[in-house]
């Protein structure tokens, strides 16, 4: 157990909507999705994909925070 009082919260962002290429099935955020086209299939084959689908984040009631001291994860719902 530990002795941290958890002062020092940090309110920890939800889980953003992510995109699915339609032909290697990499899951990438859309802010992480450089050039508009799939990393991975570029990589593999040197052709650059651009046809994605959105794949919903999960819509939940917990609210998440992170200890800055202990790195805990605390959920209050």
């Amino acid at each position: 157990m530990t002795s941290c009082k958890h002062s020092n919260l940090l309110l920890l962002p939800e889980k953003k909507e992510r995109l699915r290429c339609r032909y290697c099935h990499l899951t990438i955020k859309a802010d992480e999705l450089m050039d508009n086209y799939c990393p991975e299939c570029f990589d593999l084959s040197g052709k650059k994909h651009y046809d994605f689908e959105e794949i919903a984040a999960e819509k939940t009631k917990i609210v998440k925070y992170m200890c800055e001291e202990c790195k805990i994860i605390i959920e209050i719902e």
